[in-house]
């Protein structure tokens, strides 16, 4: 809090602020940066000696207040309410065209099945899905998400669940079925996968 509130800041400045001493701040300092949420570098200190600065990195976002899925939400319902439902469906179009366009050319070498699935397990990851995948002892593979960065978004239009669900068939080349879902009470979202072009199920 103290390096949010004043930047970047000396180990010997934040003992200050927070009535420690300077090297009990730095240690406390290297147990975050093991974490990845600060960072250290060198400055002209006095008489020559480097005098090391500690910032925050962008990792440590995720530790302060973010609003982000509340806004997200009123931004869909002032659509359906001022636009229609229409104009809900013409947003969730567009997210599905342009993750269409970067998961296919994301997976333009991988020919087997099994490379794609595990193409699309680490796309999602990057994404924050938490995503993971398996081979079951029947061949059918099985792609897990156990986080939903969208979640509050798809739970006020399951529009999103939907368009996902397509994307996946489209960019495998494959049956994929949910078999569980977060907005259902699962604690994750899995999908099942085989070869074949039958048609989705949720």
């Amino acid at each position: 809090m103290a390096l949010k509130m004043h930047g970047s800041l000396s180990s010997a400045r934040l003992g200050d602020l927070l009535g420690t001493t300077g090297e009990a701040a730095r240690q406390q300092l290297v147990k975050l940066a093991k974490d990845g949420l600060v960072a250290a570098s060198d400055q002209p200190g006095p008489v020559g000696r480097p005098l090391q600065i500690w910032r925050l990195t962008p990792e440590a976002a995720t530790r302060f207040p973010d609003t982000h899925a509340a806004l997200t939400v009123q931004m869909l319902d002032i659509v359906r309410a001022t636009l229609g439902e229409g104009a809900l469906d013409t947003i969730v179009a567009a997210r599905e065209t342009q993750t269409l366009a970067s998961y296919g050319a994301a997976m333009e070498d991988r020919i087997s099945l099994r490379d794609k699935v595990a193409a699309l397990a680490d796309i999602r990851s990057a994404e924050g899905y938490m995503a993971e995948w398996r081979e079951e002892p029947d061949g059918s593979l099985v792609l897990m998400e156990n986080h939903c960065p969208i979640c509050a978004a798809a739970a006020v239009c399951q529009g999103f669940c939907r368009a996902e669900l397509e994307v996946f068939q489209t960019v495998l080349g494959a049956d994929v079925r949910r078999t569980e879902h977060m907005l259902s009470g699962a604690r994750r979202c899995a999908y099942t996968i085989t070869q074949g072009e039958d048609d989705t199920h949720d």
